[in-house]
């Protein structure tokens, strides 16, 4: 399965704060209310630019550090982010991203610049870089993340089939 989009690159070390706003975490539940704030910190047009199409957010290393909290990948996935590629993740939004139903990938993004259009392929584990005409390798998923996020996160998995089943 590819998925094409394009991608809003950002630097390293995003955390969770950037990615919906403290301020914003106890006021809701409403995640599609939250959704418009999506890293308004450090760029207030997001939502606006990925929630038509979809889109890919691009970053460096350690990505999502910060606070465990849910919000941060949920307010992503009701952004309409298909993806967050980054080098590196930090562990805790990693785990929180693939049981929420965010598709997380690890991959060199310097060769990815702001705007250009990508298509994922999680299964030949390439991301082509289509305004450049390149290509990123990347491991794939362990068959456990695949399927939680083919179900839709960890909660979507256990109502599908009754438990931890893979």
């Amino acid at each position: 399965m590819a998925m094409t989009a394009k991608a809003f690159k950002y630097g390293d070390d995003i955390n969770t704060d950037y990615i919906i706003s403290g301020k914003y975490k106890f006021k809701s539940a409403d995640m599609e209310a939250m959704a418009v704030h999506a890293m308004e910190d450090l760029d207030p047009d997001y939502y606006s630019k990925v929630k038509p199409d979809g889109g890919f957010l691009v970053a460096g290393t350690n990505f999502g550090m910060g606070s465990s909290r849910e919000q941060a990948p949920l307010v992503l996935i009701h952004s309409n982010t298909k993806a967050v590629l980054a080098k590196s993740f930090a562990r805790i939004f990693y785990r929180n991203a693939i049981n929420t139903g965010l598709l997380v990938v690890e991959c060199d993004t310097d060769l990815i610049a702001d705007g250009d259009e990508l298509s994922l392929d999680l299964e030949a584990g390439v991301l082509k870089n289509l305004t450049q005409g390149t290509e990123i390798p990347f491991p794939p998923l362990p068959p456990v993340m695949a399927q939680l996020l083919a179900d839709g996160g960890l909660a979507a998995h256990f109502r599908k089939h009754g438990g931890f089943a893979v």
